[in-house]
């Protein structure tokens, strides 16, 4: 059995918009860019990988098992097993939840575990083909990226319509949700002109018959992002609601992995972590009201690591929707000072399965850049769940 498990080093691709800069390359392609620098960084040989999860959500189309497709596209050999991880929006954090799990259970003392989603190329499906149900007359195309990704199962509605009922219900107005939303673009727009996310992203060049362009920097972020601009935007999902596309996360590709390892795999190898993982814990509740299960989750992860709130230095709490995020922090009672200090996906852009994974490695890269040691990612996802974790810096 090992004790701890510790983070050994943490990238991530830029965050494409949707039919933006990473729109040629799919999930895979996007996944394999990040695997790969992360073993050339390293100098890692095909078998010191051990393990490999990686989050998707939409899945259709892909081929089998996206996961085992990027880890021998990148150069893992093929001994080395792979398993691909599906928990909606929490897919990528659960994945590196899996992977501490697997080194702390003594089977496994290496991992490479992170998330990726190309919502770009989500495919439409066409159903009735196979039983001849539709031998006369039209049929209908169903959107993989919203039927799979952000459509509730249980209660058949968009994940903006809980956004809704939760804004409703919590009595979260309009203007707090703006307000959360320019400060994140306010905050990534600062973090990218002051070049924090340079050492966190992996550069990816896509390749086309006339010219080479290389992706480099996140592209939903609006630095001209005002409470005078977002004000004026309808409301998408209810005619007197609050939610709007302004104060909700882009959709978006990307992927971010993570290297995970035993202690007994840091001395072998002689790597210096960069942090280690001290707790993670998932919670539930009602499907339409899974915006607030990211409260329960932090707290059981907290008291886990047998920590306060008070004793976290930073909070990556993914930005699904405004609402959401000052839900969180109402509920935890948190400074939002603590919170996506270098703005969230409402700026960025929620590549649903690679998120989970994206907050962790920016939380890490933040810590590290403030000299702070203590931080809590958590994420809520579709169906009523969510998930969290808590890490220090070593």
């Amino acid at each position: 059995m090992n004790k701890r498990s510790f983070i050994i080093d943490a990238k991530r691709s830029v965050i494409g918009k949707f039919l933006g800069g990473l729109s040629p390359l799919s999930a895979v392609d996007i996944g394999t860019r990040v695997v790969a620098a992360i073993l050339r960084d390293h100098d890692l040989k095909p078998d010191t990988i051990e393990e490999v999860f990686i989050g998707q959500v939409v899945q259709a189309g892909m081929g089998q098992n996206p996961a085992r497709q990027v880890a021998l596209n990148a150069g893992v050999s093929n001994n080395v097993t792979a398993v691909t991880v599906n928990q909606v929006c929490g897919s990528g954090l659960r994945a590196v939840m899996t992977a501490d799990r697997a080194i702390r259970s003594g089977d496994v003392n290496v991992v490479l575990a992170g998330g990726m989603e190309s919502m770009t190329n989500c495919p439409h499906l066409l159903r009735g083909l196979r039983d001849g149900s539709t031998k006369m007359g039209d049929t209908t195309l169903i959107d993989s990226m919203v039927h799979d990704g952000l459509r509730c199962a249980f209660d058949a509605c968009l994940m903006g319509e809980t956004a809704e009922y939760v804004a409703e219900k919590q009595r979260i107005s309009r203007a707090e949700q703006d307000e959360w939303s320019v400060r994140s673009h306010q905050r990534a727009a600062k973090a990218i002109a002051d070049g924090a996310f340079r050492r966190e992203i992996v550069p990816i060049e896509i390749v086309s018959r006339k010219k080479t362009v290389t992706v480099d920097t996140d592209e939903c972020v609006r630095a001209d992002s005002s409470m005078e601009a977002l004000g004026k935007l309808p409301t998408v999902f209810r005619k007197d609601g609050s939610v709007t596309a302004g104060n909700a996360s882009a959709l978006a590709d990307g992927a971010a992995m993570v290297l995970v390892a035993s202690e007994t795999a840091v001395s072998e190898h002689g790597w210096k972590p960069r942090a280690k993982i001290l707790s993670a814990s998932v919670a539930g509740g009602p499907p339409r009201e899974l915006f607030t299960a990211t409260i329960p989750a932090i707290r059981a992860a907290l008291d886990k690591a047998r920590l306060k709130t008070s004793d976290i230095d930073l909070y990556e709490i993914n930005e699904a929707f405004a609402v959401q995020s000052v839900a969180c922090v109402r509920g935890l009672e948190i400074d939002a000072e603590r919170v996506n200090v270098d703005g969230g996906s409402i700026a960025l852009g929620h590549p649903i399965g690679a998120s989970g994974a994206r907050i962790l490695t920016t939380l890490l890269h933040g810590l590290e850049r403030r000299n702070l040691r203590r931080g809590v990612a958590g994420l809520c996802l579709g169906g009523g769940n969510a998930v969290a974790m808590v890490i220090e810096r070593v």
